[in-house]
């Protein structure tokens, strides 16, 4: 059986059909590089300029809180700075997210703060970490041994590690909040510093992407009332006279 081959591409055993299956000479690309470019070649393609080093990608339809999105997109670049910093304390975390406004949806907006988040610097986790406050604690007069319990485990983790205990909540409902963060802390305490980082970074991650949602529901929410209002309406039944 004579096997086709092309001029540049050598026959080797390599090259040797299999049985059943047709073999198709690799056609080449007339280029003046000194070896031939296949055409089956493949190359990673570009992505697209966005926020850091990906772009965020599209989003579809389907934002829950429309009015929101608006007042935060068209809000002053230092409000929606200030509002940013509520989020997640890092000044060029928050001018990021400033800065590429308009977003489409919530979905994009949340992307585009992942990308931020994954950005940081460790200089810059650890300022963030530093300026994020202890989780609440019950009240003195209820669960007084849980209260305890929790004041130790927040010592114990601060100085082993040297920041506090960053834990998203979002999900559990109230009443489980204690527990989650006493588990936590306990099953925490025994990763090495860099691990933890590893997991708290991830946990910071989270709180401001909860933090954003919620930050966005307060604006609908007052941009309905305001709606409501110019309307004449208010959210009584009754018009106003």
């Amino acid at each position: 059986m004579r096997v086709p081959t092309h001029p540049s591409v050598p026959y080797t055993e390599a090259s040797r059909p299999l049985p059943g299956r047709v073999h198709r000479p690799a056609r080449v690309f007339s280029c003046p590089c000194p070896s031939p470019v296949l055409e089956h070649t493949l190359h990673t393609p570009r992505l697209p300029r966005g926020l850091g080093p990906r772009a965020i990608p599209s989003q579809g339809p389907g934002d829950p809180w429309p009015r929101g999105l608006q007042r935060f997109n068209t809000t002053a670049s230092e409000a929606a700075e200030i509002e940013l910093l509520a989020c997640l304390t890092d000044l060029r975390w928050a001018r990021r997210l400033a800065r590429h406004r308009p977003y489409p949806d919530l979905s994009a907006l949340l992307a585009a703060a992942d990308e931020a988040t994954y950005d940081l610097t460790p200089a810059d986790l650890t300022a963030a970490l530093a300026r994020e406050p202890r989780a609440t604690l019950p009240p003195r007069g209820s669960h007084s041994a849980a209260h305890t319990a929790l004041t130790a485990a927040h010592a114990a983790y601060e100085h082993r590690f040297g920041h506090v205990f960053v834990l998203c909540l979002d999900g559990f409902p109230p009443e489980e909040a204690l527990d989650q963060v006493l588990h936590g802390i306990r099953s925490r305490l025994g990763n090495d510093p860099e691990e933890e980082r590893v997991l708290a970074a991830e946990e910071l991650r989270r709180l401001a992407r909860g933090r954003i949602t919620r930050m966005l529901s307060r604006h609908h929410r007052a941009g309905e009332s305001q709606e409501s209002t110019d309307s004449g309406h208010s959210d009584s039944p009754y018009v106003q006279v």
